[in-house]
């Protein structure tokens, strides 16, 4: 679904309100205890812990929890646990008015963006979020995160429809659109950005909305989950010295189906006329090649200079603003659905869930 969808997709009557949240908590530091022996970190009963935090008295919703049993640390994190997800909120969507995951930091802009392209159609929030520090600490950043994502998840606005009815992160004080999302900082609260998208809403005293910037979904429409991602993808960055030998066994393997290629500043490559045949090549049989910048802001425009004219007769795909996670997500997502490398690069090129700029 593109940015354009946004304004003018017809209402039916607003969902039924179910005065609850679900909350899913699938690991991370956020449930960590302090194991008294050894000092180390180890997962905790969160429903338990849940229950001990006195501030859950003054929310104004229900919630109940789900965990992961054993929990995960992030790093774990694979299509399995994402196919879980989705499986969860799939099954009781009609239970709830909203979803908070509690999720590690390192790979939840991985898990954000693809859950935003497995919940086709979404029309109520999916918040993840975590914490620098355990819950239980006395510096946390954790308490302030889980409480105010409840309160998101299940925030409606005078038309009695979700305020924001997509999947999104929330961290130290900002809600951001999941696919847009990177990991900024390793031990900052300010721990998440989007940096080519502006924030969906910035929590302070108040809620401050920035409605023309959030996705409406179809509410005639169902949401329709999918489970199956196709993992042969790779991430690869170009670098000054590149090797052909090393880059040719890379595009070779028989099972690759797409790349993710980090290019310099706005999608460049160097002008090796043997890396513009490897591209055709690979291209030739099927590979998709994305081209994204290895630059934080910004986006890739390969008319922009020689080198990005190149790689576009090479048969290299633009992949806009998109981050790495979202596109390495998206092409998971799309090989998953469709056997046909064409129709996935067309795909490519459309805003799925806002997580281009077309």
């Amino acid at each position: 679904m593109s940015d354009s969808m946004n304004k003018n997709n017809a209402k039916s009557i607003p969902p039924r309100r179910t005065g609850k949240v679900l909350l899913i908590y699938t690991g991370g530091t956020i449930g960590m205890g302090c194991n008294p022996q050894t000092g180390a970190l180890e997962p905790l009963d969160f429903a338990h812990l849940a229950q001990r935090m006195y501030e859950f008295r003054y929310l104004h919703v229900g919630f109940d929890t789900y965990q992961f049993s054993p929990p995960l640390d992030s790093s774990d994190v694979r299509p399995l646990e994402w196919a879980h997800l989705v499986d969860i909120i799939s099954r009781r969507y009609d239970e709830y008015d909203g979803f908070v995951i509690l999720h590690g930091t390192d790979t939840m802009a991985y898990t954000a963006s693809a859950l935003s392209y497995m919940l086709e159609n979404l029309t109520k929030p999916v918040i993840l979020t975590g914490s620098q520090l355990p819950i239980g600490q006395l510096r946390t950043d954790g308490k302030e995160n889980l409480l105010t994502s409840i309160e998101l998840a299940a925030t409606v606005g005078e038309d009695g429809y979700p305020k924001v009815p997509e999947v999104c992160i929330y961290f130290g004080g900002k809600l951001l659109r999941g696919n847009r999302s990177t990991k900024r900082s390793a031990d900052g609260f300010n721990a998440f950005d989007t940096f080519n998208y502006p924030h969906l809403c910035d929590a302070g005293v108040d809620f401050t909305f920035h409605d023309h910037h959030i996705l409406r979904p179809d509410y005639q429409r169902a949401m329709v989950p999918h489970m199956v991602m196709d993992t042969n993808v790779i991430v690869f960055s170009l670098f000054p010295g590149i090797e052909e030998h090393l880059f040719r066994h890379i595009l070779d393997a028989p099972e690759l189906r797409s790349i993710v290629m980090r290019t310099f500043g706005s999608g460049n490559a160097p002008q090796a006329p043997w890396l513009m045949r490897l591209f055709e090549s690979a291209a030739r049989r099927g590979v998709i090649i994305v081209n994204i910048s290895q630059c934080v802001t910004g986006r890739v425009s390969m008319s922009r200079y020689d080198t990005g004219y190149q790689l576009q007769n090479a048969g290299v795909v633009s992949g806009h603003d998109s981050t790495v996670e979202a596109a390495v997500t998206k092409l998971m997502h799309l090989q998953g659905r469709y056997e046909d490398p064409d129709t996935i690069r067309a795909m490519m090129n459309r805003s799925l869930c806002g997580e281009i700029s077309v």
